[in-house]
């Protein structure tokens, strides 16, 4: 398994995302459904902002908008990831990406091929947090209701199970506007016993295989 969870956008550790492609940068889907809650002027500028940071790091970014693949019979989403040997899943409401994960059927998939050593999965935020087995507590930084009101429909709460604790970004980070709400999260985890790792942002949390460690 090879994920690399920022905290925020690349975080400082760049180098370490290359490595984990092996053969160097390539092709990357970007998977900003995150966003998709928000005016769809602002989530195109959040598309071409990660767009053009990957691009520096010598990435092909083109999006994966799972929008395309909701409530689709087979395997469209399936198909649509085997163009990619990576991902970048940018922040964002961790509600409204879970979301669309289960409405596209991209989270059975991914988890798959995470276990199979057969994607690497990058990201911030958002697309980090998505990754533990719960989103439980998450809603004292990310609105749930968010989900109703875009697609009338009922959050999930159950993350995909990669991660055997809670991802918390932005702690300890005053530049960023959620860092009091996620201290509350952390607060909260630690009230109740729930596993977790806090990351400032800059830090990124990096798994290569029996290796992790933040960086």
């Amino acid at each position: 398994m090879r994920l690399y969870l920022s905290s925020f956008r690349i975080g400082d550790r760049p180098d370490r995302l290359v490595e984990l492609l092996r053969a160097g940068p390539g092709r990357i889907g970007v998977i900003a459904n995150a966003m998709d809650s928000a005016p769809e002027d602002a989530r195109r500028a959040a598309v071409a902002r990660e767009t053009r940071a990957l691009a520096e790091l010598g990435f092909d970014p083109r999006e994966l908008d799972l929008r395309e693949f909701f409530d689709r019979p087979g395997d469209g989403v399936e198909a649509a990831l085997d163009a990619f040997p990576a991902v970048w899943v940018r922040g964002g409401n961790a509600f409204v990406l879970r979301y669309a994960m289960a409405r596209s059927g991209a989270d059975t998939v991914l988890a798959s091929r995470l276990r199979q050593d057969a994607i690497v999965y990058a990201g911030y935020s958002a697309g980090s947090c998505v990754l533990a087995p719960s989103l439980r507590g998450l809603e004292l930084c990310d609105p749930p209701q968010d989900v109703t009101r875009t697609w009338g429909d009922e959050p999930v709460w159950d993350g995909l199970g990669v991660l055997d604790h809670a991802f918390v970004p932005h702690v300890d980070s005053p530049g960023h506007h959620e860092t009091e709400a996620c201290g509350r999260v952390v607060e909260h985890y630690r009230a109740d016993g729930t596993p977790y790792r806090a990351l400032r942002d800059g830090q990124v949390l990096v798994v290569d295989g029996d290796a992790s460690g933040i960086v």
